[in-house]
C-alpha cells in the first residue's frame, strides 16, 4: 500500500483535519489528461469503535466467499427438491454417453423447473436491487460507508438463515425466492461492492487507485477458487445443511468485522435520510449532467463518463455470459472432461485474478492504464478464439493460459470512472456500477446460454468467437479515447 494509502486511513487527529490536495493528479499514469489537483478523499474520518488502520479487502473476501459457496449449492439443492417432489431418482447421463438413447421426459421436466426458480430467485434479487442500491450507495456518501458494509451482510445472513429453515423443515422452494428478496431488501451483495468500491476510493490516491481496485478484484477471484473447491467436495461428504451454517457464519463474521476494523472514509451526517428520491436523484444527476466535475470538463466528460460504463458493460457481459458456458462446453463431446479437470479449469480461471493483478502492477511501470486495460482485452480475445476451436485437453487449458490477463481490464475501468466524479459522488457512481453489473449476468446469461444451442449445428465454439468479436469495441473505445486525451494534453502544454 502506498504511504498516500496508508495515511488516508491511519489514526490521528482526524476530525480537526482538513482537506488535502491530491499532487499526484498531473503525474498519473492512468490518467490521460491534465486535470486540475483535487481532492480526491475525505481527510475528515470518523473512528470506528476499535482503531486499527486496516481495509475493506476482508470484509468482501468473506462476502463473496458466502455467495459463490452458496450459489452452487442452491442451483442443486432445487434440483434435488424438485427431482423427489416429482419422483425422478435418475441419476445424470453424461453428454458423452451413446446419442441413440433418448431423453428421459421426467429429467427435461426437472431441468426445466430449476431453471425457472433460478430464474425467478435471479429477477426478484435484479429487481430489488435496483431499487435499492442506488438508494444505498448515494446514501454513503452522506451517511458513511460502513453502514453499507454491515446491513447487506445482515441481509445475505439473512437469506442463509432462510435457506436452512426451508432445508430443516422441507418447506417449498418458493421460500427460496423470499429469502432472495430479503436479503435484496437490505442491499444484496451488489450493495457491498458499491461500498467497498467507493470506500477504496476515499482511502486511495489517484496514482494508487488502479492497483488498489485490483486488489479488491483480486479477492473476489480468490474467494471465488476457495469456495468452489470447498462447496463440491463439502456437499458429498455432509449434504446441504452444514455448507450453509458457514455461508451464515461468514455473512456475520463479514459484518462484525466491518463494525469493529474498518474506519469510516467519510464524514457522516447524523441528518441523512435512507428513504427520500434524493438518492435516486443523484444517481440520475451523476449520469445526465456528468457530476459536478463536468462543469470543468464540458460535454466531453460526460461522453467518456457514458463511454466508460458502455465498455465496462461489454466486458463483464462477455465474462458472466462465457462462464456460464465453460462447465458445458467441457462436458460434451469432444472433451468430454469429468468433476476433476472441470474443477482445475475453473481453478485455472480463477487464478487468472491474481495473475491480472501481478501482471497490472507490472505493466503499470511503462504503460498508462489505458493501454493496461488494451493488453487485457487482448489476452481475453486470444484465449476466446483458442477456446472457440478447442477439441483437446491441451488446447483447452492453453486457452486458460493466454486468458491470464483478461481481469486487468475492468479494475482500468472502475478507476477511470471514479477518477471523472467528485469525492461526494462516488457511493452514486459505484451504486450505478453494481447495478449494471448486474444487468451485465441478467443479458450474459440470456444472450450466451441462447446462442450456444442455437449455433451448436455449425460450430461449436461459435459462442467464444462471438465474445471475442464483442470485445473489439471496448478496445476501440478505450484506444479512441486514450489518444483524445493525449491530443488534448499535447495541445494544453503547447
Amino acid at each position: 500500500m502506498d504511504e498516500s494509502d496508508t495515511a488516508a486511513i491511519l489514526p490521528g487527529d482526524v476530525l480537526n483535519a482538513t482537506p488535502t490536495d491530491d499532487h499526484t493528479a498531473n503525474n498519473d499514469s492512468s490518467s490521460g489528461n491534465n486535470e486540475a489537483d483535487v481532492p480526491t478523499t475525505l481527510s475528515v474520518r470518523a473512528l470506528s469503535p476499535c482503531s486499527l488502520p486496516v481495509s475493506v479487502e476482508p470484509v468482501l473476501f468473506l462476502s463473496m466467499f458466502s455467495v459463490a459457496l452458496q450459489a452452487p449449492l442452491s442451483t442443486q439443492y432445487l434440483w434435488d427438491r424438485i427431482s423427489e417432489d416429482l419422483g425422478y431418482n435418475g441419476s445424470k447421463r453424461s453428454e458423452c454417453s451413446n446419442g441413440s438413447v433418448p431423453p428421459d421426459p421426467l429429467q427435461k421436466e426437472v431441468e426445466t423447473l430449476t431453471a425457472h426458480w433460478n430464474l425467478y430467485i435471479s429477477l426478484g434479487g435484479f429487481t430489488l436491487g435496483l431499487l435499492v442500491v442506488p438508494l444505498l450507495g448515494s446514501w454513503s456518501d452522506l451517511a458513511g460507508r460502513r453502514p453499507v458494509l454491515i446491513l447487506p451482510n445482515f441481509g445475505l445472513a439473512l437469506q442463509a438463515g432462510v435457506y436452512l429453515v426451508v432445508m430443516y423443515l422441507k418447506l417449498p422452494v418458493v421460500y427460496f425466492l423470499v429469502g432472495r428478496l430479503l436479503s435484496g431488501l437490505l442491499g444484496d451483495f451488489n450493495a457491498i461492492l458499491a461500498g467497498c468500491f467507493a470506500y477504496v476510493a476515499d482511502a486511495s490516491d489517484r496514482k494508487s487507485r488502479t492497483f488498489r481496485v485490483a486488489v479488491l478484484e483480486a479477492s473476489l477471484g480468490l474467494s471465488g477458487m476457495i469456495a468452489s473447491i470447498i462447496g463440491g467436495q463439502w456437499r458429498k461428504a455432509q449434504g446441504y445443511i452444514n455448507p450453509f451454517w458457514l455461508v451464515l457464519a461468514t455473512n456475520l463474521a463479514a459484518a462484525l468485522y466491518a463494525f469493529l476494523f474498518v474506519r469510516e472514509s467519510v464524514l457522516p451526517d447524523p441528518s441523512a435520510k435512507l428513504v427520500t428520491t434524493r438518492h435516486h436523484k443523484a444517481v440520475w444527476h451523476l449520469y445526465i449532467t456528468g457530476g459536478s466535475r463536468s462543469a470543468a470538463g464540458g460535454r466531453f466528460h460526460r461522453c467518456k463518463l457514458w463511454l466508460y460504463t458502455l465498455c465496462f458493460f461489454l466486458v463483464v457481459t462477455v465474462h458472466f455470459g462465457c462462464r456460464d458456458l465453460y462447465v458445458l462446453y467441457e462436458l460434451s463431446s469432444p472433451l468430454c472432461w469429468g468433476s476433476a479437470l472441470i474443477g482445475y479449469g475453473s481453478a485455472a480461471q480463477h487464478l487468472a485474478y491474481m495473475s491480472s493483478l501481478l501482471g497490472l502492477k507490472i505493466m503499470q511501470y511503462c504503460l498508462k492504464d489505458s493501454w493496461v486495460a488494451l493488453v487485457g482485452l487482448v489476452s481475453n480475445i486470444i484465449g476466446l478464439l483458442v477456446f472457440s476451436v478447442a477439441d483437446t485437453t491441451q488446447l483447452m487449458f492453453t486457452g486458460y493460459g493466454l486468458c491470464f490477463l483478461f481481469m486487468a481490464t475492468t479494475p482500468v475501468l472502475r478507476s477511470k470512472l471514479s477518477k471523472l466524479v467528485d469525492p461526494s459522488e462516488q457511493g452514486a457512481l459505484f451504486a450505478s456500477v453494481a447495478c449494471v453489473e448486474s444487468l451485465c449476468y441478467l443479458v450474459g446469461s440470456g444472450v450466451f446460454n441462447s446462442l450456444y444451442p442455437a449455433t451448436l449445428h455449425f460450430m461449436k465454439g461459435f459462442s467464444f468467437l462471438f465474445a471475442a468479436i464483442i470485445l473489439l469495441i471496448p478496445a476501440g473505445i478505450i484506444g479512441i479515447l486514450q489518444c483524445l486525451d493525449q491530443r488534448r494534453d499535447h495541445i494544453s502544454t503547447s
